[in-house]
């Protein structure tokens, strides 16, 4: 829920970045409380895109790579092809 109000924030307004990565990164948080390593990829990335927008790309790119290198599997699933993706775009 934190995740979807983080990007729920952005859509509306700019002036929101800082609220939307504080639901980002409780997010996060949350999930990995919960060992849920899914939806800490899927708020990873979208604090990451967030982080990208404000120039911070390393920082983004760094951050995405940590989450994404614990999957050993399921690389064909939407959620890691669009981390794939993400990674690839902030090398870029």
């Amino acid at each position: 829920m934190h995740r979807l109000k983080g990007e729920l924030l952005l859509r509306q307004d700019d002036s929101k970045l800082m609220e939307a990565q504080s639901c980002f990164e409780r997010a996060i948080e949350i999930a990995r409380k919960q060992s849920a390593k899914s939806l800490e990829l899927r708020a990873t990335m979208s604090l990451a895109r967030l982080f990208a927008k404000q120039g911070r790309r390393d920082e983004a790119r760094a951050m995405l790579a940590e989450i994404y290198g614990w999957f050993t599997e399921g690389f064909d699933t939407a959620d890691l092809r669009d981390a794939r993706t993400l990674l690839d775009e902030l090398a870029g």
